[in-house]
This record gives structure tokens, sequence and C-alpha cells, in this order.
């Protein structure tokens, strides 16, 4: 009893920690902020605070930072405050799409500039900033790629909806075709085979594939 007592404590203790240890960083990000020609915001003078505030163990809570719209531009100089430390995992949160490379460019950036980082850290800094620039285009011709194809695959299902209007060109359809088209227009009610239903979508459902996939009752897929 004592045993578990102690890990239930533990387990209890260990998220108090983290959201102790978020709720510092925030604070620190917040308070480096000093007065510019736009307000509050974030310069050389904030990125010197947070170099003696925030540490390398700090790093992970600043990546999640990012996500903040709020603290965003803040954790970037966070980020770069910390030199060498930050310039792997800025590169990773970045192909992980924790970030944007345009969040993790401009932090290797203030990296590159930021006079207390040494020489060398500037040198790694360029060499990185080189790479997430190719990497950042790779990812964008990915992306695109990925779009151009859901479109294609979209406009096959769509097409073979339309053959379902002809009874002709319907018996060209596969059974794996009926059932996309089948289930695209399950999607496009907001329904799913496997999700809740109300009886009376259940007994639309039913019609639907009994007509559909399974062409019991004529061709023509519902309105």
């Amino acid at each position: 009893m004592v045993v578990l007592g102690s890990s239930c404590l533990a387990y209890a203790q260990a998220p108090q920690a983290e959201n102790e240890a978020t709720s510092r960083v925030r604070k620190a990000i917040l308070n480096s902020r000093h007065l510019g020609a736009h307000g509050l915001g974030y310069n050389g003078q904030s990125m010197e605070a947070l170099s003696r505030k925030l540490t390398s163990s700090d790093i992970p809570i600043m990546v999640n930072l990012l996500g903040d719209r709020d603290l965003r531009v803040g954790a970037q100089f966070a980020l770069a405050s910390q030199c060498e430390a930050a310039i792997l995992p800025v590169r990773n949160a970045a192909v992980d799409h924790k970030t944007s490379f345009l969040d993790a460019d401009d932090i290797i950036s203030l990296i590159e500039n930021f006079p207390r980082c040494s020489a060398e850290t500037h040198q790694k800094a360029m060499a990185t900033h080189s790479e997430i620039h190719t990497l950042g285009e790779i990812d964008e011709r990915k992306t695109a790629q990925e779009a151009k194809e859901r479109a294609a695959e979209d406009q096959r299902i769509q097409n073979n909806r339309l053959k379902m209007l002809d009874p002709n060109q319907s018996k060209t359809l596969t059974r794996q075709e009926r059932e996309e088209v089948y289930r695209r227009s399950l999607k496009a009610m907001g329904l799913a085979e496997d999700g809740p239903m109300t009886p009376e979508q259940h007994d639309l459902v039913q019609r639907m594939y009994r007509t559909m996939v399974l062409g019991e009752s004529g061709n023509r897929p519902p309105n």
C-alpha cells in the first residue's frame, strides 16, 4: 500500500511539475518584452535576458510554445537565446511539422546573429539554415503533390458517381468502386458506417448500400 501510494503521488506530481515549468517559461518570455516603435515586442535585449533565465532543458517547452499564437514570436527568441543547443531541436520540429519551416528559418537566423553564440555555433546555424531551406522546398513539393493526388482521387470517385446514374455505365464499375462512392456519399452526409446513427439514418444507410453497392433496387444514388 505504501509503494502504491508513493507511485500515485509521483504520477500526480509529474503533470503539476510540467505545468509549473511551462508557466515559468511563459512568464520568462513575456517578461523579456521591450517597448518599441510598435509596442511591446522582442529584440536583442530580450534574447540576452532569456539566455540568462532559461536553459537547454527548457527547449522542449519552447518548441511546444511555438504553437501558441500569442507566444510564437517570443518562443522563437527564447529558442534562439539557447544558441547551439536549439539548432537540432528546431530543425527536427520543422521536419516533424511541429512548427513551420518559415518559423524554423527565422529562429536559425536569430542564432546566426546573436553575439552571445560562439563563432562555431554561427557556422552551424548557417549550415542548418541552408538545410532547412532545402527541406522546406522538398516538403512544399511533397505537399503540393499530395494535394494533386487527392484532387485526382476525388475526381475519379466523382466520375464514378456520375456513371452510377447511367444503367449501362454503372455496370462497368467494380464492387470496390461502388463502395468508394457509397462511403463518400455517407461522408458528405456526416455519417460513417461504424458511427452513431438514429434508427431512421440506419435504415437510410442500409438502403443506400443495397442500391449503390449491391444494385438491388436500381442504380441511381441518392441526391
